[in-house]
């Protein structure tokens, strides 16, 4: 069935092979109640956590990446999550740097363009990709993570870092940071509908108060959570024209989730949304 929306997929660099022991892989505890969602201004940066920058080179285009002490933000051992409790947000995936490669060859070959666009990052951590929007000359480009600590220790820094090098004054894009679980948190997003939309309609409603872009790296590890990162997405959406450009690995060893396993979700959403119909 053709739409005008779509999801644009890139795989990591990094894939790693799976057991194939699925029904092993994809168990998953039961979690704690997510953190209230929250706006974390921009004037809310932390002082108290040392944040130190250096280069990150993504094939010609130079953007800074930050670094922070998990321990120091939360008090955690330098994991790379805790599920329900601390996502990952503070580590420099692979997927992110791949998802940024992918959007600038996509502009390079005149398939996308941000200049004017709004522009939502779920799961930004670093929020390189949404950074990288801002240097394209988004309109407004908003800042997602589950936790505040993330954005406040380490996006928001980040976020300002990469703009004051290399923004230019008469391209500023708007920027605002929102945390909190994706089942919660399109009662804050700006430009989020209360209700969820048909991905596969060619209806324009809501057009006017949605996101043209959605940037996604390494969002998908979690089956659990698929379900509720997809009804935000159908919340967020500019519908007809909207993307989504998700980039994450096939298969998340231990975890169950993965690109594969989710497009397989997408795939069965269409299918029961056409046999309704």
């Amino acid at each position: 069935m053709a739409t005008n929306t779509s999801f644009q997929l890139f795989s990591s660099s990094k894939d790693k092979p799976s057991l194939g022991l699925g029904f092993l892989e994809s168990s998953e505890p039961q979690l704690p109640p997510p953190p209230p969602s929250v706006e974390v201004l921009s004037s809310e940066v932390s002082s108290s956590v040392k944040y130190t920058v250096e280069p990150v080179n993504l094939d010609g285009l130079t953007l800074l990446k930050g670094r922070v002490s998990t321990k120091e933000v939360l008090g955690l051992p330098n994991s790379d999550l805790v599920p329900g409790i601390y996502e990952g947000g503070l580590k420099l995936w692979e997927g992110s740097l791949d998802l940024v490669k992918a959007l600038r060859s996509e502009i390079q070959n005149g398939c996308l363009s941000f200049e004017g666009k709004r522009v939502l990052e779920l799961g930004c951590g670093h929020g390189l990709p949404g950074i990288f929007a801002c240097l394209e000359s988004a309109a407004e480009v908003h800042f997602q993570d589950f936790n505040a600590e993330v954005l406040r220790c380490l996006t928001i820094p980040n976020v300002n870092a990469n703009l004051l090098e290399k923004a230019k004054p008469e391209t500023v894009s708007e920027v605002r940071f929102f945390a909190g679980d994706w089942g919660e948190i399109h009662q804050l997003l700006p430009h989020a509908r209360e209700s969820e939309i048909n991905l596969t309609s060619s209806s324009e409603h809501g057009q006017a108060s949605a996101y043209d872009v959605i940037l996604m790296a390494e969002t998908i590890y979690s089956i659990s959570a698929q379900r509720n990162l997809y009804g935000l997405i159908k919340k967020c959406m500019n519908q007809p024209n909207g993307v989504v450009y998700l980039a994450g690995k096939k298969h998340y060893f231990g975890v169950g989730g993965g690109t594969r396993q989710f497009l397989s979700m997408l795939e069965k959403e269409v299918h029961n949304t056409v046999v309704k119909a």
